[in-house]
């Protein structure tokens, strides 16, 4: 053993230490035995655990240190601890899909992604639900204000940004008057929007007595790791019956009546029928892992009746114990695809696996559409994109670059009748770090609405081909390979 760290890291004889010396030198190598130890066993890929032992070994005081500060998953570790003893709020699924119900949405060939699915997910795919696509703000505000001064007993809000100006005063408003009513309110917003921005709407909305919670404050330094906790989903329940998820933030950037064109684009979505219980359950475990309090009873879980044709299921991940649960989603669906894969994302950034997946999609003739925006609002996630979008445009993927305005959309589309659509993006934060919602549907009617929306949207895009990657200078690719080298911090 000592001749093996002597190749690495030259030591003098040991007469030339002292006591204390020695000491230290034995306690260094000890934390790099450690260290390394903890790499090769815990580290997922072999380059990375290989990488940080070499580091380690070269350098073993600092190597250590920074395998201590970077190498290891504490945001998994700590959002597993944070959410262990949380109470798990469920429902009994009234309308479970079956065989017959996919075969009736021309989907009976995606029964192996089914399987796959009820594996990673412990909800059940329902039956009896009705979906109705909100295209941008314009559509989605006006239904989701209409639902809240509608409600009768329970609110249920749950926003990663909530601005409390422009269109976020109207939902203020409209909240504070559904809780004057006597209707039972409760808001959820991420600590990342209530810390960091000046005009979120924690304080009026707790001014105007609605309850409002702040999703894991970070607490400096002992939590430091819980600011990459995020909760990135976005959820209103009213009465229990009315649900609404997708893309939009609460956010005047997305509501610009005077300006339509101006405004951010995005996908939102209304649900009615069993599946509202799904997005019920997956704010309830958020509201009492924040308050510590519980949401239960019909107020809040009132019985579901079909209400359309459409198979559904909430899918929710994290980095908990529902580690990349849309990671195995995503593949499936790429995995079954056997005539298209439409992908709408304002962030692609896929790791290795991804990739491979949807190259094979496309080797085996499927078309794979991925549809991104030309302008992004982070210009680092969008150079880090044109760092490695070369490697899908080899295998045959197609990218197109829609104009602007920016668009905000997230969405795939499966051989026309299977449909993923909620708050994820395509990067290491949506699939590793944040707390995400989205919710998979079987329905050929939505699939055609959806297949040709995206139809439009392809039709006014520029498709980008790899002889334009190729052309870029020489410092845009530098700046671009600089950025994919962030991609997994992105």
């Amino acid at each position: 053993m000592s001749l093996t760290f002597a190749a690495v890291l030259p030591l003098p004889p040991l007469d030339d230490f002292g006591p204390a010396e020695a000491l230290g030198g034995a306690f260094i190598l000890t934390v790099a035995l450690v260290a390394s130890a903890h790499a090769v066993i815990y580290k997922r890929e072999p380059r990375s655990a290989a990488l940080w032992v070499v580091l380690i070994w070269t350098l073993p005081a600092a190597g250590a240190v920074l395998y201590l500060l970077l190498g290891i998953n504490r945001v998994r570790r700590r959002a597993t601890a944070l959410r262990r003893q949380m109470v798990r709020h469920r429902t009994e699924p009234p309308l479970p899909a079956t065989e017959g119900a996919l075969a009736a949405q021309a989907a009976a060939h995606l029964l192996p992604l089914t399987r796959l699915v009820n594996q990673v997910i412990p909800r059940p795919l329902l039956a009896g639900n009705s979906i109705a696509v909100l295209r941008d703000g314009a559509a989605a505000y006006p239904a989701m204000l209409d639902a809240i001064a509608s409600a009768r007993t329970s609110i249920a809000m749950a926003s990663y940004i909530f601005d409390g100006h422009g269109i976020g005063a109207e939902f203020v408003a409209a909240l504070a008057g559904a809780h004057r009513r006597g209707v039972a309110v409760r808001v959820l917003i991420d600590d990342v929007d209530a810390r960091f921005s000046r005009s979120t709407a924690v304080a009026p909305l707790r001014r105007a007595g609605v309850n409002t919670g702040v999703f894991n404050p970070p607490l400096f330094p002992a939590r430091l790791s819980a600011v990459h906790l995020r909760n990135h989903r976005k959820i209103l329940v009213v009465d229990g019956h009315a649900g609404f998820t997708g893309g939009i933030n609460i956010d005047e950037r997305y509501w610009r009546p005077q300006n339509p064109a101006s405004a951010c684009k995005d996908l939102h979505f209304r649900l009615n029928g069993p599946i509202v219980a799904h997005l019920m359950e997956v704010f309830a475990d958020d509201w009492h892992f924040t308050t510590g309090q519980s949401l239960q009873g019909p107020t809040w879980f009132p019985p579901l009746q079909a209400t359309g044709a459409a198979l559904a299921r909430g899918i929710e991940a994290g980095p908990d114990e529902n580690y990349e649960r849309l990671r195995w989603v995503i593949i499936g669906a790429l995995n079954g695809a056997q005539r298209s894969v439409r992908i709408l994302t304002p962030y692609f950034v896929p790791d290795a696996a991804l990739i491979s997946t949807l190259n094979a999609a496309a080797m085996r003739g499927v078309e794979v559409d991925i549809l991104l925006p030309e302008v992004s609002d982070l210009a680092h996630i969008h150079w880090a994109t044109f760092g490695q979008l070369w490697q899908v445009l080899e295998r045959g993927c197609r990218v197109w670059l829609t104009p602007p305005s920016f668009d905000h959309s997230k969405l795939m589309v499966v051989d026309g009748v299977w449909t993923l659509f909620g708050s994820a993006n395509w990067d290491a934060r949506s699939l590793r770090l944040n707390f995400e919602l989205n919710v998979e549907c079987y329905c050929a009617a939505l699939g055609a609405e959806l297949e040709q929306m995206i139809g439009m949207k392809r039709g006014a895009a520029r498709r980008i081909r790899l002889a334009d990657v190729d052309q870029r200078s020489l410092p845009v690719k530098l700046r671009d390979g600089f950025a994919r080298m962030f991609a997994p911090f992105l």
